[in-house]
């Protein structure tokens, strides 16, 4: 196994692990949402966590498939995760929560092109084409989401 090989199977388990805390952290906001924007947002916030449910076992079985071990418990994912959780205290905005998921979308938006970055230099056209994919569907709700806020 050659050292690329292991740095993106390093980060493709990294990415399983973000992927854990984000669809928590989505149900959090599915939740907890309120205000006149509440029907818009209670579905938003629920077709998000269902589409990063969908890419954190695509990296999982992908990450399986290259001969990794995907982190499977939320201790695992909360230690190996780019973003972190954030326990719901106290009442938050919805704009305040659409912020906080743009933000996890940025890290996750960086951690995609690294990977894209780590699996050219493995030569795995395969996981390039996938963290390619999702990266382009980050980038669009990355746009809509900064549209819904006015900017």
């Amino acid at each position: 196994m050659t050292k690329s090989n292991e740095a993106l199977k390093n980060h493709l388990n990294q990415l399983v692990a973000t992927h854990g805390v984000f669809f928590t952290k989505l149900h959090q906001h599915h939740w907890y949402v309120k205000g006149p924007n509440f029907f818009v947002l209670h579905e938003k916030f629920e077709e998000l966590y269902d589409d990063v449910n969908e890419k954190f076992d695509e990296f999982a079985e992908r990450l399986l498939t290259v001969g990794g071990k995907p982190y499977s418990t939320l201790v695992e994912f909360l230690e190996h995760s780019t973003i972190t959780e954030t326990p719901y205290k106290e009442e938050v905005s919805s704009d305040e929560m659409v912020k906080m998921v743009v933000e996890d979308y940025q890290t996750i938006q960086a951690d995609l092109v690294k990977g894209i970055d780590l699996a050219g230099e493995a030569e795995d056209n395969v996981t390039e084409d996938l963290l390619i994919g999702y990266k382009t569907e980050v980038d669009q709700t990355l746009w809509m989401l900064t549209a819904y806020l006015g900017k």
